[in-house]
């Protein structure tokens, strides 16, 4: 891989830079069944090869989320529709969640731009990690009430701590919403014993598995569980909600989306390994070290290829090729090498075939890009920005233009 860039290569050169990947290190190839045979048409893709590798990733990665019924209801708890100056109108809605008995609360915090004449506004969701009040230090913004890592304790200190992530008026003035909640009303991020969360609301006792689900799928399905609610907010344009996740909430977000085909652009930022990064490269974290340091992220198959990463039959590229057709963004930074930047964009070169396959343009490159040198005509997009490993205003910009080419023309409100 080097740093010169190469852009508007034919499907033939992207093919061969796969094959000679694939043979090196026994790579996954997304166009070829577990059985061996070739993938050559989409409808073998969605009805065949997609739905092995969902099956190969809830196996041995994430696990799989139980199937169990439930019922949601939303309640509007605060609507200023003036604030920023009268530019924006924030709501904030509980979302109850009820199974057998139990019931999880969600708090969802709502900015939408001001001026759109009645016409429903397309919406970025993501997840934060301290609660919604780190977002911004509004105090009619409650404190959360489920569990809160050390490192945003006590809570009442971090009133709009991470507002420099969440760029709300660049966001509105854009022509765009922001709906985020925080990850722990979803499950808590340390190892309970899945006792609480939404692993307490749906796992039974005892019935916890080897391929039972992790806290990166359960907080993949509370963002479903948000988009159940978006669905029926008229505030909202219900076909253009993207999914999008910072670190691990970005492994988060790109699971998400595989699996709910609702979020219509799929984002991952600086999401490194069992997000975006190739895990068989074994550059930065490694499956060994997540394992280690975060054993109820994932489920407990996936403990058993820590060192031997080659013998897993899935990598990421294919879990960035189950979101095709739709649009997937990932972005990486310069210094952030414990998240593997040129695995990540690797990862978007080697499920280009797929997008190929199906009619549109992948990736359109296959080496990585200068920095701050934004890839995104095709459908996947692609940026390394300059710096450290965070969410910034760059990176919400690129997104956002990203959002302008694949969503329609432009929305800015000047």
């Amino acid at each position: 891989m080097g740093s010169k860039k190469i852009v508007g290569l034919t499907l033939m050169g992207i093919l061969i830079a796969c094959a000679n990947i694939f043979a090196q290190g026994n790579m996954p190839d997304p166009l070829t069944m577990s059985d061996g045979r070739s993938v050559q048409t989409p409808t073998a893709w969605r009805t065949e090869r997609g739905p092995e590798i969902l099956e190969l990733f809830r196996k041995y990665v994430y696990g799989r989320t139980p199937d169990k019924p439930f019922t949601l209801k939303a309640t509007v708890a605060e609507k200023s529709p003036n604030v920023f100056e009268g530019k924006v109108s924030r709501k904030q809605v509980s979302l109850d969640i009820r199974h057998e008995g139990k019931n999880l609360a969600i708090d969802l915090l709502i900015y939408l731009p001001k001026g759109r004449e009645g016409k429903p506004v397309p919406v970025f969701t993501l997840l934060n990690f301290g609660g919604n009040h780190t977002t911004h230090p509004a105090p009619e913004i409650p404190l959360p009430k489920s569990h809160v890592r050390e490192n945003y304790s006590p809570p009442e200190k971090f009133r709009g701590a991470k507002s420099s992530r969440f760029p709300i008026e660049e966001i509105c003035a854009r022509g765009y919403g922001l709906v985020t909640a925080y990850y722990g009303d979803i499950d808590p991020d340390f190892h309970d014993g899945f006792a609480n969360g939404a692993h307490g609301l749906l796992d039974a006792q005892n019935e916890r598995r080897d391929d039972s689900w992790g806290a990166v799928s359960a907080w993949a399905w509370g963002l479903s569980r948000i988009m159940d609610y978006l669905q029926t907010d008229d505030e909202v344009d219900h076909d253009r909600i993207a999914v999008l996740g910072h670190s691990r909430l970005g492994k988060t977000a790109l699971w998400a989306g595989a699996q709910d085909e609702r979020f219509s652009i799929v984002i991952s930022n600086c999401s490194g390994c069992s997000g975006a990064a190739i895990s068989r490269r074994r550059k930065g974290e490694t499956l060994k070290d997540i394992n280690k340091n975060f054993p109820h992220w994932f489920c407990e198959n996936y403990k058993r290829f820590n060192d031997r990463e080659e013998e897993l039959p899935v990598d990421q590229h294919l879990l960035i090729a189950l979101i095709a057709p739709r649009p997937v963004y990932v972005a990486s930074a310069t210094l952030d090498k414990w998240a593997d930047p040129e695995g990540e964009f690797l990862a978007c070169v080697l499920a280009s075939p797929v997008y190929k396959l199906l009619g549109f343009d992948g990736v359109g490159a296959n080496a990585l890009p200068n920095p701050d040198t934004p890839l995104f005509k095709g459908r996947i997009g692609y940026h390394i920005r300059t710096g450290k490993h965070d969410l910034t205003s760059y990176d919400w910009k690129c997104f956002m233009d990203f959002a302008d080419i694949h969503w329609g023309a432009s929305l800015s409100r000047k």
